[in-house]
Order: structure tokens, then sequence, then C-alpha cells
């Protein structure tokens, strides 16, 4: 028996490793509170490549402290607020300089020169899923793509979103899918919001049709947030062909960039509020409930202390109907580990585990899809006696050293 265990936990775990296994992971860059200006064209002309070259720069910067409003100042004052030029492509000549430039400022420096547009407030930090449907097929981390790249080396310090980006490495893949924007569970988001120390979920989703092989590549972008996957607002723009993609995909993502940031400023991007387990959103027909039986024990409560007290000083109580105080019983935290093929099989589990007799609380503790789970059970009783309460619910029970292992 013990063999076969062995046997069934190594095919087991290689299924698990193959499943996260290979190259679908991409760091994001390093953010920095910079600004960043991009897209500037630049068409100049010089004695030598390098002089024109000089000129292009020189004017992508202008153009760039131009597009974000700053008042008019020297090419010196203005060279030394410049941290960085990004190519985004260029071509040089003999005495030619053609190229799409980026412009990174030092914020702490141009900051005061630009006013309010030098200060932005920043949102609570939101969780990324760059969703890609091509040919029929959905994917987010499952295979590295240009859509989850483009998001990946975008610099996000110029913008008012705090994004959290997942790599797509190891157990992204398995825990951040396409079926996970369609999940309603407010516990299963926020297992996975709180793995990443996100607020709430961006879902910025590329649908790329391809009009023949190596023929245009028509991009449809839709921008939807939250756990109800919300609809905010949707473009469409054209590549020539599979060189010409990073830079419709770039240029799609700076656009929903903007339209994040719009809804932000509108009041729209804010945090689900049954999201936050510290602040749980109640009906008031069920606090008023609440708030009668809280009220009950208590006039219990002060019942069986008169009773109590009457009955130490040998004198009969006020009330003969009111029973003797029972003791209180101790609650105890206990181990229960389940098995968890998908996300509506932890919320039943937790489900059918808190409404077993004596049950004070449970919630999941680790979390493995497709694998074995755990949960920290709080109960009014012994190990023992909190197995049969979980029999008498259905499952079927395995006692160990202070835990317990439970199925369907």
């Amino acid at each position: 028996m013990a063999l076969v265990i062995l046997l069934c936990a190594l095919v087991a775990g290689r299924a698990l490793w193959a499943q996260v296994d290979g190259d679908r992971g991409i760091a994001a860059v390093a953010s920095s509170s910079d600004i960043d200006i991009g897209g500037i064209e630049v068409n100049t002309t010089g004695k030598t490549a390098e002089e024109a070259r000089q000129k292009g720069w020189a004017q992508a910067q202008r153009a760039a402290w131009k597009k974000l409003g700053g008042s008019e100042i020297s090419d010196s004052q203005l060279e030394s607020m410049v941290s960085a030029i990004v190519i985004e492509k260029e071509r040089i000549g003999p005495q030619r300089y053609i190229a799409t430039l980026g412009v990174i400022f030092d914020r702490t420096r141009a900051g005061g020169l630009l006013g309010a547009a030098g200060r932005k407030t920043r949102s609570a930090p939101m969780l990324l899923i760059p969703v890609t449907i091509e040919g029929g097929t959905a994917r987010v981390y499952e295979m590295v793509n240009p859509w989850q790249r483009a998001w990946a080396e975008y610099q996000t310090g110029a913008s008012s979103i705090d994004y959290v980006r997942p790599s797509g490495a190891n157990g992204d893949s398995l825990l951040i899918t396409y079926g996970q924007t369609s999940r309603r569970s407010r516990t299963w988001w926020r297992n996975v919001l709180d793995q990443f120390g996100a607020a709430d979920v961006l879902i910025p989703i590329a649908r790329l049709e391809r009009q023949w092989p190596g023929g245009p590549i028509k991009g449809t972008f839709t921008a939807r947030f939250g756990p109800d996957n919300r609809f905010l607002d949707s473009f469409t723009l054209t590549a020539k062909g599979d060189d010409d993609l990073p830079r419709m995909l770039n240029q799609a993502m700076l656009r929903l960039n903007g339209i994040f940031e719009q809804a932000l400023q509108d009041g729209k991007l804010r945090p689900d509020p049954t999201l936050n387990l510290g602040a749980p959103v109640i009906a008031p027909e069920l606090q008023q409930l609440i708030d009668l039986g809280r009220a009950a024990d208590a006039q219990a409560d002060a019942a069986r202390r008169a009773a109590s007290a009457a009955a130490a000083q040998n004198v009969p109580a006020a009330s003969e109907e009111q029973g003797p105080a029972t003791a209180p019983v101790a609650v105890s935290s206990y181990v229960v580990q389940f098995a968890s093929p998908d996300g509506g099989s932890v919320d039943a589990t937790l489900s059918a585990v808190r409404a077993a007799a004596g049950v004070r609380g449970a919630a999941a503790s680790s979390l493995a899809i497709g694998g074995t789970s755990v949960m920290r059970v709080s109960y009014s009783g012994t190990l023992e006696q909190l197995a049969a309460a979980l029999r008498a619910r259905g499952f079927t029970v395995s006692q160990g050293n202070n835990a317990l292992a439970i199925s369907r």
C-alpha cells in the first residue's frame, strides 16, 4: 500500500511540474517615479551622422517637454532634467537621422516646473491579468506572448495606476488563467489577490485576428476591471504584419492605461468592498438579526450570572426557570486537508465544514488547485469529536496526529 501511495505521489508531482515547467515568465521592469514620454518622431540632418543624431535627440527633448505642458526654459536646463533617451526605432544615414524616440524626465527635477502635471494620485494596488485571444484560444501566462511582454516592459512610474504585474513563472500560470476572470467567488478572488498583495484586478484583453498568413493583423482591445469583469471601454487597431505587431501592442497598451487612468479619475476604479476581509459588507436585515441575537445572548448571560451568585450565597434565584450555568467549552484550532480540483470545490468544502456542528470558523490557509489544500478549523471540542461532526456532514474522514484529511 505504501508503495502504491509513493508511486501516485511521484506521478502527481511530475504532472504538476509539467504544468508549470517551460519558458513562460517575463519579469516586469523595475518601475520608477520618472516621467516617460514616448512615440516622438524626429527627422533631422547634419554634417555628420553623429551631429544629425544629436540634433534629433535635442528636438525630441523639446517636443516631449512641450507635450508635458512645461514652461519655456533653456536647452541646457531642459537637458539637465532628462534622465534617459529611449530609442524605439531609428534609421541613421551619413547626414540624416530619422527615429521614433522616448524621453524620460527626472520627476524630482522636473516636478517643480510642471506643477500639477508633475504630481499624480496613485490608485490602490491592482493585479494585472493581460489576456490574449487568438485563433480561438485565450491565454495569459501559459506561454510567452507579445501582449504580456508589452505590459511587462512598460515603465509604470508615470502612470497613476499602481500595477501589480506577476511574472508568469512557477505557479502563476496555474493560479491566474483566463477562466479566473469569469469567476465571481469573492472567497476565491481574495485568496488570489492576497498572493500578490493587490486590492482589485484589471483585465486588458487583446483579441488578434490575422487577415491571412503574413498579412494585416486586426486587434480589438478591451479594458475590464473587478471580480465581476466590468466593461470600461474598447477600441480597434491594425498592424501591417508580424513585424508591426509590437508597435500596435505598445500603442494599445498606452491607450488602455489612459482608459484605466480616466476611470480612476471618474471614481469607477474603486476596489470592490466585498473583497475586503477587514470590512465585510452585511445586509441591514442580517445585521439586525445579528444584533437581536447578541442582545438575547447578553440577557441570558446576565441571568446565568445572577443565578450563580444567588446559589453561592444559598439564596434562591429570582427566576427558577433559568437552568444552571454550563461550563465554558474550550475552542481549539485543527488542521484539515481536503482535495481541491477547482475553485468551486474549495468554496463548497469550506461552506460544508462551516456548517458542521460545533465548528466556529474555517478558513483556507494553503491552496493547491488540482491537488490537496489545507484549511484551519476552529472547533469547540476534541479532534475526535470534529471528525464525527464532519462524518455527519457526509465526509470521509482520516485522522492523523492533530490533523484530519477529508474527502467526498
